[in-house]
């Protein structure tokens, strides 16, 4: 079975907690404060790791949790750092947000990477907050929460040569004879039910073709194989279209296949095509030639005729399909490595709603965020936390939309009553 899907949960670590603490050496009166910030949780990081051809080492496992980072300590000791968790996956690799479907990551080239759901930030000790006004101060934050999502994983095979056709064509036979790979050959459709890799070597060059499941009217709607495994040509450079030789119709075969190509992406029908007419060794192939090498004329595409069973005319169709890589333009790789800008929300942003009377939810990505570091052990983090509503609105907007004194107001997973001390009290 080929596994070209998974599902997987990623949790980054949480940042290390702040921590209260003063100096107490002898002879230093007043030391003040000392209490050092918490480390940097662990990111989750996905990189291309080129030995890989499937995501079957995602099916057993499917969470990952990086750990937290190290607490602060006393003398102003920071906390380490935690170490980043890696996930390996094959060359080709697209991450989604299983949520929204946000593309996070596309990972073609080996030794490419990217940060999928980041640590969260250390809190910070008492020592960051000590000021002219407040030099002693008992306040410390707790560490930032890691990011956490669910991750579509999708491969789209890398190859630079994708095998096409109607199924029966030869194109597992053909693979077979110009590689090493070692595909299921029958004298029946759907022989082939999963894509394979293989690489040829011609005039000391590499190659990596992939035979793509046969293709049938109706592919790019799910009819026989082709939903699956039409999405692993779009990352082939040029496509080998394999006419069955011993085909009532070969021609008819060809436009059946290119406007199912067409259907799913017409970016794939627009890719340079080889179209070869296969089983040159049967006397029905020999004579439909003629006819196949006028029709591709009309369409303009380049057309030649092979026996994969024998190897005739096998070389010289390997060499066109060099001489047709080499005559495209380079991958754009100088632009996938340049940064993409896109909108970011407002993280102080809030929304306010009376869910029931007397309570108030407010939501916000800061607020929240706020919430979660906020050390309710301390008294001055409880007068901290006013600030941070002043700072930000919310507390005017809950006036001006009516809350009344003892109404609950939710934030995250706390509930704090207005007009108390220690919550909202002026």
């Amino acid at each position: 079975m080929f596994f070209d899907r998974a599902r997987i949960y990623v949790k980054a670590g949480a940042g290390g907690n702040g921590v209260v603490a003063f100096r107490k050496e002898k002879y230093v009166p007043r030391g003040g404060p000392s209490g050092g910030n918490g480390g940097r949780g662990g990111n989750i990081i996905l990189f291309v790791d080129p030995g890989l051809n499937t995501l079957y080492h995602l099916q057993s496992n499917v969470h990952y949790r990086a750990e937290r980072g190290e607490h602060g300590g006393g003398a102003n000791r920071t906390g380490a750092n935690a170490p980043d968790l890696r996930i390996p996956v094959p060359p080709g690799t697209i991450a989604r947000n299983a949520e929204t479907g946000e593309i996070v990551a596309d990972l073609i080239h080996p030794g490419q990477e990217a940060v999928v759901a980041r640590g969260g930030r250390g809190g910070r000790g008492n020592a960051a907050f000590k000021t002219a006004r407040n030099t002693a101060p008992r306040l410390a934050e707790k560490g930032e929460p890691g990011e956490e999502a669910w991750l579509e994983l999708e491969l789209k095979l890398v190859a630079d040569v994708g095998i096409i056709g109607v199924p029966n064509a030869g194109k597992s036979t053909l693979l077979s004879r110009v590689s090493a790979a070692r595909p299921k050959i029958a004298d029946y459709p759907f022989t082939t039910v999963e894509p394979l890799l293989g690489v040829a070597e011609i005039d000391h060059r590499p190659l990596v073709l992939v035979d793509i499941p046969g293709l049938l009217e109706g592919a790019h709607e799910g009819v026989g194989l082709g939903l699956e495994f039409l999405r692993h040509i779009e990352r082939c450079r040029v496509l080998i279209h394999l006419l069955n030789g011993a085909s009532p119709d070969p021609v008819g075969d060809f436009e059946a296949v290119n406007q199912e190509l067409t259907l799913f992406n017409p970016a794939i029908a627009d890719k340079p095509q080889l179209v070869v007419l296969n089983k040159l060794d049967l006397p029905d192939a020999q004579a439909v030639w003629p006819t196949v090498e006028a029709a591709m004329a009309r369409y303009e595409l380049p057309a030649m005729a092979i026996s994969a069973a024998t190897g005739e005319g096998v070389v010289e169709m390997l060499r066109r399909v060099r001489a047709m890589l080499d005559a495209l333009p380079q991958p754009e790789e100088a632009l996938e490595a340049l940064p993409e800008f896109t909108p970011t929300p407002d993280r102080k942003a809030f929304q306010i709603d009376q869910i029931e009377e007397g309570v108030w939810l407010v939501e916000g990505a800061e607020i929240e965020k706020v919430v979660k570091m906020t050390n309710w052990d301390y008294y001055e983090a409880g007068l901290r936390f006013q600030r941070v509503l002043n700072a930000l609105g919310i507390k005017q907007a809950l006036i001006e939309a009516g809350i009344e004194e003892g109404d609950s107001v939710r934030i995250g997973d706390i509930e704090l009553i207005w007009g108390y001390e220690n919550a909202f009290g002026e």
